[in-house]
């Protein structure tokens, strides 16, 4: 069969594309920077809108990097982190300078304390730690004849990330850091969009809750009469530091067993594990839950891919399909419905429900 002939503005679109896929990475390090220097603060200081200049003189970054802070705010917006504003003459006869303001992205990332700030768990998917065995991914996917026992991260580094946490007190804050951040920032809109999960519910084990107990807080905040506990490893207890008073910490292992209750909760802890490790988890949880009938169940969130109010928009597939690529390097994996009712049902449970209203993730009703 003859090879059809693409077209020029086929050529260019393909050209296009593979430059885009190409330089893809130079996004991620661009926003490092932005997190790592502050440039959400410094235009939030302003009111939220700041020049280049008003932003440098907040950031404590050279007046002479001028050129520089601004080709980089030119990359933050195009890529919708900030918007840009020119003034009323036109940007380009030298007139005055361009403003830049937050957009809902770059609120996330301002260091107020808020429960909304996404900085910890940006500076942990940005950091050298990640950045540098994801490198290696891709080519490990064709080029390894067989699964490595380590992960990316662990052949980059000797150790599994729970081993560095375990070994390396800034790197184990930073991860919990991290986590916390985010369950702070999802929880109230999971208790919105999907609260009844928890109602008729006496009593959950939040599990690898970490040292916060952020969403145990977050619950029994909502539901003052539904007993909270978190379960996590020894020395993650140990260095609790709880939001809210109110949770129970108790130490073990999450694959040994789990303290009986209503309810388990697993927020983002079975895509950190591949499905041998998720059945044997999921076996434990199933243990310590009373029967369907008497209102036992496994709460949790994570991914679905392909799952989602947004799951036909473009960037939603993507950040889905490249957060599976991050998990490989740490030998975790999202997965698609299937692959979920896969694990689900060799654990021994018997129905599911997914509810896709938290963007990317989902929450997901386990029953026995």
């Amino acid at each position: 069969m003859a090879r059809t002939e693409d077209s020029t503005q086929d050529l260019l679109q393909g050209h296009l594309q593979l430059l885009h896929e190409s330089l893809g990475y130079i996004k991620s390090a661009v926003l490092a920077v932005a997190v790592d220097v502050g440039i959400a603060d410094a235009i939030h200081h302003y009111g939220g809108s700041a020049t280049v200049s008003q932003i440098l003189a907040k950031i404590d970054v050279n007046p002479s990097k001028h050129r520089g802070l601004r080709r980089l705010m030119r990359m933050l917006t195009v890529s919708g982190i900030f918007a840009i504003k020119y003034p009323a003459s036109s940007p380009s006869d030298g007139c005055g300078e361009a403003l830049y303001e937050l957009t809902a992205a770059s609120r996330l990332l301002l260091s107020d304390g808020s429960s909304t700030s996404l900085t910890p768990l940006l500076t942990m998917l940005l950091g050298p730690l990640l950045l540098s065995p994801l490198a290696a991914v891709v080519g490990a996917l064709v080029r390894q004849e067989q699964q490595p026992d380590l992960s990316a991260f662990g052949i980059a580094h000797g150790e599994t990330v729970w081993d560095v946490a375990d070994q390396e007190a800034a790197f184990n804050i930073s991860l919990h850091d991290a986590i916390a951040a985010d369950t702070r920032f999802l929880m109230p809109i999971v208790l919105k969009e999907c609260g009844e999960v928890f109602q008729g519910i006496d009593s959950l084990v939040d599990v690898g809750g970490g040292p916060y107990g952020s969403a145990a807080a977050a619950i029994t905040t909502a539901f003052p009469r539904l007993k909270c506990s978190v379960l996590d490893l020894p020395h993650v207890v140990a260095q609790a530091t709880p939001d809210d008073s109110s949770a129970q910490f108790i130490a073990g292992d999450m694959f040994e067993s789990i303290p009986p209750a209503n309810a388990i909760f697993l927020k983002w802890i079975l895509h950190d594990w591949g499905d041998e490790e998720c059945v044997k988890l999921l076996k434990r949880c199933k243990e310590a839950i009373p029967p369907r009938d008497a209102g036992g169940k496994v709460i949790i969130i994570d991914m679905v891919l392909g799952s989602g109010p947004s799951s036909s928009d473009e960037k939603h597939r993507e950040t889905q399909v490249l957060f599976d690529l991050l998990m490989i390097a740490l030998n975790g994996v999202e997965r698609d419905e299937q692959e979920w009712k896969k694990i689900f049902f060799e654990a021994g449970f018997k129905d599911y429900r997914i509810i896709p209203v938290l963007g990317i993730r989902s929450i997901i009703e386990l029953y026995p």
